[in-house]
């Protein structure tokens, strides 16, 4: 038995369906959108802007954050364009308002800030939505 407080499924208080298109995207998804849109920030920034990942920290100054901001850059970018980050798309994701409308502008950023916290992406909620999308009004979908 279930408590009225508990949803029977991740996005069932948002009125989503329990599997398929539309559903929640599970962990799984998640992972490996991000590792795809990491290493595609981190090639970006290894062929554009002298990025060396074998460098030592003291040796590589403040060049060790250029895959972050490549990643950021890719969140930013993209999210609004394409309804997600290239890793959403290509794992088959997308990113929408919790309403489900187009997610604009501002609600990327605010995302992207968050996600690069670290922290707000792995605490959820019942309906597994990161504390990123939730400050953002988001919320990642099976495409």
């Amino acid at each position: 038995m279930t408590s009225p407080t508990h949803a029977d499924h991740p996005g069932a208080s948002l009125g989503l369906p329990a599997t398929g298109a539309g559903s929640i995207a599970r962990p799984g998804r998640r992972i490996a959108a991000l590792a795809i849109d990491y290493a595609a920030a981190t090639l970006i920034a290894s062929a554009f802007f002298g990025y060396d990942q074998f460098a030592l920290p003291s040796e590589a100054g403040l060049t060790m954050f250029t895959p972050l901001m490549v990643f950021a850059a890719l969140q930013v970018l993209f999210i609004p364009m394409l309804g997600g980050s290239p890793g959403h798309r290509l794992v088959g994701m997308r990113l929408v308002r919790a309403d489900g409308a187009w997610t604009g502008v501002w609600r990327p950023i605010v995302r992207t800030a968050l996600l690069m916290l670290v922290i707000p992406a792995v605490v959820w909620d019942q309906d597994q939505r990161g504390l990123h999308d939730k400050a953002a009004g988001t919320v990642l979908l099976r495409a």
